[in-house]
């Protein structure tokens, strides 16, 4: 059996018979029949039940018209994708992001790929920077946003947007509004743990200046970070962005650090050398014009556009 005679067995049960089939399919009765004798053949089983009235399908004509129509159908969806490549890309694209970049960019990301592609669809994992990155380079994700460029030579990285970091304190602290970091040495802190991106950040910036940072406590959640400074365990240093509700409630506060400032990137990535899908050219794009809107509006707090000079990036 082929296409076509699926086409014509289809018709031939809708129209209930062979002449009203052969003239729906513009094909000499004749030349249907023989097809419908051919089906009949190759099956080893009758198809149709012929009456005065017509046509209908036996018990195996039923299976076949079921299995016929879904094939049918799969077909039509397999052309209407081929041909709508171009225009109106499909599939799925996997994203890996760690949860403060989450929060603020999945949402938006969401609303606008199903306003823009609603063919595609957006797997997002949340994770911290290690496994975002390990998962990139081992093909497990097709993008990624992170605050440090990849050590993989294979990974494409486009620094978007700097994000300032401040000096946090408990609300009833004695604090400047402006300090250097080398008042922090000796200070107790909480910060994250060693292997957390921020941290080593943290650690690089404070070792330059010759000292290490004191550790009061160690946790990488920036909402027990924020817990443990207004609970008085010490003072820490985190995004602007993810202080501004505290600070502006009064329950925190915080220091700027003298400039050149502390500064972090945050890099869209994707994976070099391999196939590249029109679905993921898409959402590449829309990623990084999320980004950079939520940066150029203000909603990404305390951002602006890389600069050449006092800027900190883990790398």
């Amino acid at each position: 059996m082929d296409i076509r005679q699926l086409r014509y067995f289809q018709e031939i049960v809708a129209q209930g018979s062979l002449t009203r089939a052969a003239e729906s399919l513009h094909v000499a009765q004749p030349a249907l029949s023989l097809h419908l004798k051919n089906m009949e053949e190759q099956l080893g089983t009758r198809l149709l039940t012929r009456s005065r009235s017509g046509v209908t399908p036996t018990e195996a004509g039923d299976l076949l018209l079921q299995r016929a129509r879904a094939i049918l159908e799969d077909l039509a969806r397999t052309e209407d994708d081929i041909r709508n490549l171009e225009t109106d890309p499909s599939g799925i694209v996997r994203i890996g992001l760690p949860g403060t970049i989450s929060a603020m960019v999945s949402l938006p990301l969401i609303l606008a790929a199903r306003e823009r592609f609603p063919r595609i669809t957006l797997n997002i994992t949340e994770a911290m920077s290690g496994f975002v990155g390990d998962w990139l380079s081992e093909g497990k994700i097709d993008l990624a946003v992170l605050y440090s460029r990849s050590k993989d030579a294979r990974i494409r990285s486009e620094l978007l947007l700097e994000e300032e970091l401040v000096v946090l304190w408990p609300a009833d602290a004695e604090r400047p509004q402006e300090m250097n970091m080398e008042a922090l040495d000796n200070v107790p802190m909480v910060l994250p743990s060693g292997a957390h991106g921020l941290r080593v950040l943290i650690d690089r910036t404070f070792q330059a200046l010759g000292f290490a940072p004191e550790i009061a406590m160690e946790i990488d959640s920036f909402n027990n970070i924020k817990r443990l400074v207004a609970a008085g365990f010490g003072p820490s240093i985190l995004p602007l962005y993810a202080v501004t509700e505290e600070v502006a409630a009064g329950s925190l506060r915080i220091s700027r650090i003298a400039a050149p400032g502390l500064w972090r990137g945050a890099h869209l990535m994707s994976p070099g050398g391999r196939p590249v899908t029109r679905a993921l050219e898409a959402v590449h794009a829309l990623l990084r014009e999320v980004i950079l809107d939520l940066r150029d509006k203000g909603a990404w707090a305390a951002s602006r556009p890389p600069q050449v000079s006092g800027t900190e990036t883990v790398s």
